[in-house]
């Protein structure tokens, strides 16, 4: 049984539009320029029907950071000129996929504005130690849509490291506190039965968690920063501490779906904790 759709309002939502999803993850920096196109239409057209939703939009870089990210070990550390290098190439390539979906927003009607996290997010050995806020909640309390997405980040311990859409959706669920948090791939939900894939879990809680976990796999494709057991694991820490949060992990490739949960419908898979509400 599906999950009915909630009353419109001003909650705020996090929406991802996953790396697999706006590229091409088999082929180095190659956008899908059609999908970010009609996912930007399907964002404005949710935001013109639900006036008062609040968004911040977050995307990953897919074929665009993943590739040269793994190349040169950017996630773990990055010390030797070779891999400040490689660091650079990983920015440039972010930000380069940032762009074309800024400007596909911008295309939509969209008021959108990016903040790039390498410009304002420090870390201590793989953990967010310092983000200055301020500047993304007054783009919130004005009524713009802020966009975050999967960037290099300076580390006072490892020097640089990546920090994913998620790691940053984590940090920013602490002190925005969303209602629920879309995450759009190019899967229609979390498998019940990887590999075989013919049966999704409609849901995941806590109590649920350890029957779906060795049906839990990663990408195919380069992803230097975890695949679904890594989303589904994040999500799930976040629903356990957040009361009332839910996530869903769900497909953006069929037309309408990112509109209809933007809309209050729960396509795909749902994490939630039914003992926190």
């Amino acid at each position: 049984m599906s999950t009915p759709p909630r009353a419109p309002g001003s909650e705020l939502v996090f929406l991802k539009l996953g790396g697999s999803l706006i590229t091409d993850k088999a082929r180095p920096a190659m956008a899908r320029r059609e999908v970010i196109e009609r996912l930007a239409g399907e964002i404005a057209a949710a935001l013109r029907l639900q006036p008062g939703l609040r968004l911040l939009l977050g995307h990953g870089s897919g074929s665009f950071g993943h590739v040269p990210a793994s190349q040169f070990g950017t996630r773990q550390g990055v010390t030797t000129p070779a891999q400040w290098q490689g660091f650079t190439e990983v920015w440039r390539q972010a930000a380069a996929l940032n762009r074309i979906v800024m400007d596909s927003l911008a295309a939509s009607g969209l008021n959108a504005i990016a903040f790039p996290p390498s410009a304002s997010v420090t870390a201590r050995d793989g953990a967010l130690l310092a983000w200055e806020m301020h500047p993304l909640s007054a783009a919130l309390q004005a009524g713009l849509l802020p966009v975050v997405f999967g960037d290099v980040i300076f580390d006072t311990v490892r020097g640089g490291t990546i920090f994913s859409t998620e790691d940053l959706f984590e940090h920013l669920a602490h002190s925005l506190r969303p209602r629920r948090i879309l995450l759009a791939g190019i899967e229609p939900g979390v498998w019940a039965d990887y590999p075989a894939c013919a049966r999704l879990a409609e849901e995941i809680t806590p109590r649920s968690l350890p029957a779906i976990l060795p049906s839990l796999s990663g990408s195919q494709a380069a992803d230097v920063t975890g695949g679904m057991e890594s989303k589904v694991l994040q999500s799930m820490r976040l629903v356990e501490q957040i009361p009332g949060l839910e996530v869903l992990i769900f497909s953006g490739e069929q037309a309408g779906l990112v509109q209809q949960a933007l809309l209050g419908e729960s396509p795909g898979t749902r994490l939630h904790n039914p003992s926190n509400p």
